[in-house]
């Protein structure tokens, strides 16, 4: 379910909403963006709030997987539960109205970012649990390996 190209066209018409269409270049709308919403009702870990927090902008999520994972409460962003629009319009309303929380959840979520979802951090976990869950049959460097 979503919401109907002639219903986004009517609000840019009435000037309540601003529709971009599709942009490839995320670091330019990131870097004029206040903040990032995100309503999800269920995801993995979305790419796009990773990308808010390493670009330290704040973030108003729904409290759900994948989402609680990037975001957390009061520190980078703000979650709010799933399927309820008058938290989540509380939420936008509350970091549009305070830059200076705005910008301290950015630096969070950018330290968030850089110790927690670097990509040599990310990849060594996942490497490590490969390990873990392959034991004895993981591939080992030669210089590792054991002869009999």
């Amino acid at each position: 379910m979503g919401i109907p190209v002639e219903q986004v066209e009517a609000w840019v018409k009435e000037g309540i909403v601003e529709w971009w269409g599709h942009c490839e270049d995320m670091l330019q709308v990131l870097s004029s963006a206040n903040l990032v919403v995100l309503p999800s009702y269920r995801e993995g870990l979305p790419k796009v709030l990773l990308e808010a927090a390493a670009s330290a902008r704040a973030i108003v999520a729904t409290d759900v997987p994948g989402c609680r994972e990037i975001v957390r409460h009061d520190t980078n962003g703000l979650l709010v539960p799933p399927r309820d629009a008058t938290a989540l319009a509380r939420a936008v309303r509350t970091l549009l109205e305070s830059p200076e929380q705005r910008e301290r959840f950015g630096h969070a979520g950018r330290q968030i970012a850089v110790t927690e979802f670097a990509e040599k951090i990310v990849v060594e976990q996942t490497l490590d649990l490969y390990r873990e869950l392959l034991g004895a049959r993981w591939p080992r460097k030669e210089a590792e390996r054991v002869l009999p």
